[in-house]
């Protein structure tokens, strides 16, 4: 769980136009198509998704987010982090090919346009979300390896999508690995998202199976004081040295460019996703003393600051030894190894989630990280960290990975178009 390339909690910024399409979405039960106010969808979806401005009741902060469909870079990879998610990867089914999997895709991506806006999906509607703003729900789409050979389209798979290579701390489940297509969803409500879950299900008909499916969480934004670093169920800030939109380097580090050189052409803008679930071996790790821990990870636990001393944001002090001549910083702790300027520059946009999927008969937790990175390359970015992790990290002792999965996501679809039609009609 590399240090570097972890995602701040962000309040979701919500402006006033938002705020008024907000109030138009999901807000009152009307008996008829004719009665006053706006409906939404189309043929097929569910008649009632209506609101009378006039009488409609604002939103709150938390449901009134919305982040738009339709950008340069699909949604889901530079947010902050979202309360919800669940990660699903499909199959096509038997006989599925190309022109299958456009039609999907040319579905899914409606769906999403609507349900980012707080609309009802475009057909048979379950009315789960009823009564919700779109709080802040994000749909993302991918492409396994796997998914260029079902669809005749091997030309077009892009070199970066070759295996990942095996690491020590691999115990992976093939079953819940890797997938011909990919999608993640997040939102600040369980119920928004469990909608789009079911509805990308619905909507996969007869041309894909769900291969595994997985489901996370994090802090709800404004559940702390003021925005801060959010802690993973460690208990350890997670997300101090992550990437920022605001960094010169960020896009070239985290998309791939409108013109590479060894990406295909409908990879412009996109981005490459490695999805880990990573077991976290809690009953051990609580076992340590908090000065331990915190030797494990390089960083206190209490705000983030390094060992050497000042706040999160402050420099580490990779030099620094104590009385004894020892380093403050060990040489096998997380932060240390896993810092860019430790790796040749490497660095991936973290945004993952927490989980928690009950609890084993002899006691032990099975929770977690749903570990979701974005990089240009995951070569240079996963794969150069993790190989280093795998040299001699204190904390691979604490955890295991269980599943893995890399896909191409594409960039976002423009007005009137799907997420991959590049690919697949080009």
């Amino acid at each position: 769980m590399p240090d570097q390339s972890t995602t701040e909690v962000q309040e979701p910024e919500v402006t006033s136009s938002q705020e008024g399409a907000a109030r138009l979405t999901r807000r009152r039960l009307l008996g008829t198509a004719g009665a006053t106010g706006l409906v939404l969808g189309t043929a097929g979806a569910t008649a009632g998704y209506a609101a009378a401005p006039s009488a409609a009741t604002p939103l709150s902060s938390i449901g009134a987010g919305h982040v738009p469909f339709h950008v340069k870079h699909q949604p889901g990879i530079t947010q902050g982090l979202q309360a919800r998610g669940h990660l699903v990867a499909f199959d096509l089914a038997a006989g599925a090919g190309r022109k299958e999997a456009a039609a999907l895709l040319r579905r899914w991506s409606e769906t999403a346009r609507r349900l980012m806006a707080g609309e009802a999906a475009p057909h048979d509607d379950t009315d789960i979300a009823r009564d919700a703003g779109p709080s802040s729900l994000t749909i993302t789409f991918g492409f396994g390896n796997s998914f260029f050979a079902r669809t005749g389209l091997e030309k077009q798979r892009p070199v970066a999508l070759d295996p990942l290579p095996d690491f020590s701390s691999d115990h992976l489940d093939k079953a819940r690995s890797n997938g011909d297509l990919w999608v993640q969803i997040g939102a600040d409500d369980a119920l928004v998202a469990f909608h789009a879950l079911r509805a990308v299900q619905k909507d996969a008909g007869s041309a894909a199976k769900v291969r595994w499916q997985m489901n996370g969480f994090n802090r709800t934004p404004g559940a702390t004081a003021h925005p801060m670093t959010a802690r993973n169920l460690m208990g350890q800030m997670d997300g101090t040295r992550n990437p920022k939109p605001t960094e010169s380097d960020f896009d070239t580090r985290v998309f791939v460019p409108a013109k590479s050189a060894k990406d295909p052409a409908w990879m412009a803008n996109g981005s490459y996703a490695v999805v880990r679930r990573i077991r976290m071996l809690l009953d051990d790790w609580e076992k340590l003393s908090l000065t331990a821990q915190e030797q494990v990870i390089g960083r206190r636990k209490s705000n983030g600051a390094p060992l050497t001393g000042g706040d999160e944001t402050t420099a580490m002090d990779l030099e620094k030894t104590d009385a004894k001549g020892d380093l403050v910083v060990p040489l096998n702790a997380h932060a240390r190894i896993t810092r860019p300027d430790q790796n040749g520059g490497a660095a991936m946009l973290r945004r993952p989630f927490s989980y928690h999927d009950g609890i084993d008969a002899d006691g032990t937790p099975d929770a977690g990280l749903l570990f979701v990175c974005w990089q240009a390359d995951p070569l240079r970015g996963f794969v150069t960290v993790q190989r280093k992790l795998d040299r001699g990290d204190a904390l691979s002792k604490y955890i295991r990975h269980e599943s893995s999965g890399l896909f191409a996501v594409p960039g976002g679809a423009a007005e009137g178009e799907y997420v991959g039609q590049a690919l697949l009609e080009g």
